[in-house]
């Protein structure tokens, strides 16, 4: 069982909001659409389900053209970010809704119910209506109908969004075991990085209606193709720098420079963007080969056990994420900290060219 998109782009009124994607998600796969507001998420879920129909390119299933296919002649179910249950109807009865629809026998019915019920742990309130139930119960009623259809594709639209804190924590981590209970492909769209990498399985990241990367989302996160990807992949932002190389060393500004070493040795000398993740930036000195830059507090955000500290540094906005409450007074002059053993090294065009020791294992 496949999904492929061959070519794919979605224009409408002469903007393109999807630019021509090629992709296959497999079978028992979990693939996490990862980007900002507006990157195309949902609008590459649609051309997916067959909401809409594609400007170029073709929608394969198991190999076969689905491209005109009607969306109700599909394998597919969807789950929004908004709690879609039929408030007049019990518990029971919207999670039976679509194979009632269908028409499958009352014994085959039952069967699924209770199973999905019992994964979603919604059986001892199958005889409540939703406005009875937690929000996060009104999710898992939404999901446990979608689950139900046993749909070979199902596609999650930022599913938690709309609820507390521990609840998305609760149900974050049963999703990865209900998607391998089941079977499908699942497609889970988000603007979290971390929800990326807790749900694993592939990542790809979308930016302004482009796919700039798609692969294990380890991977993705560890080696990003570009710039982009990595800007996309990392919560706050990835910092970047200008850089230079010159013979065997690498020039950061301010007059710091390294040995350029292992696969940043064989650079061709030539102006760079390092970039390098917030918790590889650190206030104080440590240990190390740690190189030194000035910066002025812009704001600090504290979330208890780590601080987000902005800082401004040669008119572009870092962040470095510290471990503790750290209440830095705004305007203040800070010395910050860069183990080069964390960079990694875009090109002119914003392509990765190198990471530097161990920066694709941090």
């Amino acid at each position: 069982m496949s999904l492929t998109l061959e070519g794919v782009s979605k224009v409408v009124g002469g903007e393109t909001h999807i630019h021509p994607v090629t992709l296959t998600l497999s079978r028992g796969t979990m693939n996490v659409l990862l980007g900002p507001t507006l990157s195309g998420k949902t609008s590459l879920m649609r051309l997916m389900a067959g909401l809409d129909q594609p400007a170029t390119g073709r929608v394969l299933w198991e190999g076969r053209d689905v491209t005109g296919q009607r969306v109700q002649d599909r394998g597919v179910a969807m789950v929004y970010q908004q709690f879609i249950n039929y408030p007049s109807m019990t518990v029971y009865e919207n999670i039976a809704s679509p194979l009632r629809i269908a028409g499958l026998p009352r014994a085959e019915v039952e069967a699924r119910v209770a199973k999905a019920a019992a994964l979603m742990k919604l059986t001892p309130m199958l005889g409540r209506k939703p406005l009875e139930l937690s929000g996060g119960q009104q999710q898992r009623c939404a999901l446990a109908r979608a689950l139900v259809k046993n749909a070979g594709l199902v596609l999650l639209d930022e599913p938690l969004a709309n609820l507390d804190y521990k609840l998305r924590e609760e149900l974050r981590a049963e999703i990865p075991a209900i998607f391998e209970e089941s079977g499908a492909i699942f497609v889970y769209a988000t603007t979290e990085p971390h929800e990326a990498l807790l749900l694993g399985g592939n990542t790809a990241c979308l930016w302004e209606g482009r796919v700039t990367q798609f692969g294990p989302t380890a991977e993705v996160y560890r080696r990003p193709a570009d710039a982009i990807t990595a800007r996309v992949f990392s919560d706050p932002p990835m910092n970047f720098l200008r850089i230079e190389k010159r013979g065997p060393r690498l020039g950061f500004g301010e007059g710091q420079g390294v040995e350029a070493r292992g696969a940043l040795a064989g650079l061709p000398d030539g102006r760079y963007l390092a970039g390098f993740r917030p918790n590889h930036l650190g206030i104080e000195p440590g240990g190390g080969h740690l190189m030194e830059f000035g910066a002025r507090i812009a704001i600090t955000e504290i979330t208890g056990s780590e601080s987000y500290v902005h800082l401004d540094h040669a008119g572009q906005r870092w962040v470095a994420l510290v471990h503790g409450v750290r209440e830095l007074p705004v305007g203040s002059e800070q010395a910050v900290y860069l183990d080069p053993a964390h960079v990694y090294v875009f090109g002119e065009d914003d392509r990765l060219v190198a990471a530097a020791s161990y920066a694709q294992a941090a």
